[in-house]
Order: C-alpha cells, then structure tokens, then sequence
C-alpha cells in the first residue's frame, strides 16, 4: 500500500511538472500591434476631422447669432423674439446632430477595437494549444501575473503572430 502511495505521488508530481504554462502582458500586446494602432490612428484622424467640422459648425453659429443680435434691436420686439427662437432651434437641431454623429463614432470605434481584443484573445488561445500551454495568464495592468520569468513570457512570441497575419 505504501508502494502504491508512492508511486501515485510519483506519477502526480510527474503530470503536474509537465505543465506548461506563460503569461501574455496584455497591455504591451495590443500597444505593439499594428492592426489596433491602424484602427486607432484611423480614428484619431476620423475624431480630429469631426471636431473641426463642429469647431466651424460652432464658429458660423456664433457669427449667425452676433449679427442676429445686430438686427434684432431694428426689429420688432415680436419678430426678433420669432426669430430667435427659429435660431435657437436650429441651433439645438444642429448640436443634436453632432452628438449623435460623435456617439456613432465613439461606437464605432469601440466596436472594432472590441473586434480587435477579441482576435487576440483567439490567437493567445490558439497559441497556447498549439505550443502546448495548459494556462497562458494575463499580465500587464489589471493581469493575473504579477511576477513571473522573462523565459515563461509570450508576449513577443504572440505579438509577432498577430503582426504577421495583420500584414497578410
């Protein structure tokens, strides 16, 4: 019975040191690949475009309501207030507008990048069991790891997968 004891010990230790298991820095990963800073660096142009088209939306708008106020002390006190709140309606119409197209953007922009952590994911996963990994933790900030070896470290191996398929 002790034998047999031992030989399960033996045969657990064994299975248990044959584990393979690495970590991913998550954060470095996607700062490092080049379909997320594609995506980013087309938003960012996306996002700059859009403020300066509401920026020029804004400054008409104000040119509109200085010259309104210029013809509104020629006015009638009836017409002027008439045509204020035409004015003011636009105006509310027009920042409406730009609100939703910036939320349509932010959407956008979260849907892909969303996409794009999803991908990773698949390829960490298809990393691990093409190598062999029982786990592949996460580091970085808010990963799993805190401290673990530069040799059990996947993330250049990873990153680079990704770039080569990107690039394909």
């Amino acid at each position: 019975m002790k034998k047999l004891a031992i030989g399960l010990f033996v045969i657990l230790a064994t299975a248990c040191q044959q584990q393979k298991i690495g970590y991913v820095d998550t954060v470095e990963l996607l700062e490092g690949y080049q379909e997320k800073i594609d995506v980013e660096t087309r938003f960012n142009t996306k996002r700059s475009a859009f403020t300066k088209k509401r920026d020029s939306i804004s400054q008409a708008f104000q040119l509109e309501l200085q010259d309104f106020q210029t013809k509104a002390q020629k006015m009638s006190q009836k017409n002027a207030q008439e045509e204020y709140n035409l004015l003011q309606q636009r105006g509310q119409f027009v920042g409406q507008q730009l609100q939703q197209e910036e939320q349509q953007l932010q959407q956008t922009s979260q849907t892909e990048i969303d996409s794009i952590v999803s991908k990773v994911k698949k390829e960490i996963k298809a990393f691990g069991k093409a190598n062999g990994y029982t786990y592949i933790l996460s580091g970085g900030d808010g990963g799993a790891v805190l401290h673990g070896n530069d040799a059990d470290d996947l993330t250049d191996k990873v990153l680079k997968i990704l770039n080569d398929k990107y690039k394909k």
